[in-house]
């Protein structure tokens, strides 16, 4: 079998993985954290004092992430993570450039997928729908 044949299911195992942990993270916070610039904790405090917003980014990066890890609804998945890396790596470009390195690569990982995917996006992306009988 060509490694070509590897390339997907790892790039999906590697993204599962990291937002699966990340996810996870933000419940039970078990990874080490160092300090970060003002900047970014007035954003977490902001993101914090909605009394929701943290829990729904988590929620959705360690379902998505569980998703991809177990194979299953995987376009669904690339779907829901799409603005979550976005807003990551805005977090990283303006907030924390540190992180953009990190952030970058699964933004990669994420439209390789994507595109290995794109047949599943083509209904959603028809210039034109027809009505649903």
């Amino acid at each position: 079998m060509k490694i070509v044949a590897y390339v997907a299911p790892a790039a999906r195992v590697v993204l599962g993985i990291t937002f699966t942990v990340m996810g996870l993270n933000g419940f039970v916070s078990f990874l080490p954290s160092s300090p970060v610039p003002a900047a970014a904790t007035a954003f977490f405090a902001a993101l914090f004092q909605t009394g929701y917003m943290i829990q729904l980014i988590m929620g959705t990066q360690l379902v998505a992430g569980l998703l991809l890890l177990s194979n299953r609804f995987v376009p669904l998945a690339l779907a829901l993570l799409a603005p979550v890396v976005v807003n990551i790596i805005a977090f990283h470009a303006f907030l924390l450039p540190s992180g953009l390195p990190p952030a970058l690569v699964m933004l990669a990982l994420e439209i390789y997928l994507a595109w290995t995917y794109r047949n599943a996006y083509r209904p959603m992306l028809a210039m034109r729908s027809h009505r649903a009988r």
